[in-house]
């Protein structure tokens, strides 16, 4: 009786999650996405210049963006929605990273475009979570947590940061025994009416969906040294990690 109550609660979840889905802000034109006024001027051009510079060296692409709150939205879905409408990194190289902070709900991510999952592993995105941002939030140095942050996510895709590995966590027996082909089954059609769903906002064009930064259309565009990204178009796959501080 109480795996009955279990599966409907996570079926009545799994639809709720469709209806909380927060929007995600148009494309910038820079590097750095403040809507929460926690970046003072001199803070957010000391970062722009810096991302700039790791770009016109490396071709790689960072993007950083605090919000103030995910509304009840789940972190790791609208991170991945904002990787597909913004298009960090170039296309065919993939090789952006999008450092994403909501101030308000005290959580963080990392998500890494496919072009660098080798060097900026999961693993290593949790490290820099966990030793050089956290931290510092916690202190209420956001500027300092960002500017480590972004610096650990240079290093790691040089090959030169070696942060502490996580050990992995034992799964558990599932409580769900004879449930789990009801539970697939509802998942995919959830997973299959949101991408139905999100699919009436594009418009077909000659080689697919876009819209203007779409799963094939273009990026970021501009000069590697100013306010706007060079290149563009860059996919991502969910790589990255997660924190809270």
């Amino acid at each position: 009786m109480k795996q009955k109550f279990f599966f409907i609660g996570f079926i009545l979840f799994l639809l709720s999650c469709q209806a909380l889905a927060l929007e995600v802000p148009a494309r910038p034109e820079g590097r750095v996405t403040d809507l929460t006024g926690t970046l003072s001027i001199n803070e957010k051009v000391s970062l722009e210049r810096k991302l700039a510079d790791f770009e016109r060296e490396t071709t790689n692409q960072i993007a950083v963006l605090l919000i103030p709150t995910l509304e009840g939205d789940n972190l790791e879905d609208y991170s991945i929605r904002l990787a597909e409408k913004w298009k960090v990194g170039q296309k065919g190289r993939n090789n952006g990273v999008i450092f994403l902070i909501v101030k308000n709900d005290r959580k963080l991510r990392i998500e890494v475009g496919y072009g660098l999952e080798g060097a900026l592993t999961d693993a290593l995105s949790g490290s820099i979570i966990s030793h050089e941002v956290a931290p510092r939030f916690k202190g209420g140095q956001f500027y300092q947590g960002i500017d480590a942050g972004v610096s650990a996510i240079m290093a790691a895709t040089r090959g030169e940061y070696k942060g502490a590995e996580k050990k992995k966590r034992h799964s558990r027996s599932s409580p769900w025994g004879s449930y789990w082909p009801i539970l697939l089954f509802f998942g995919i059609f959830i997973l299959i009416n949101a991408f139905s769903r999100r699919r009436r906002y594009h418009s077909v064009g000659s080689r697919g969906w876009t819209t203007g930064g779409g799963f094939w259309g273009g990026g970021f565009s501009g000069g590697g040294s100013g306010g706007g990204f060079s290149g563009g178009g860059g996919d991502f796959g969910g790589g990255g990690s997660s924190g809270e501080w």
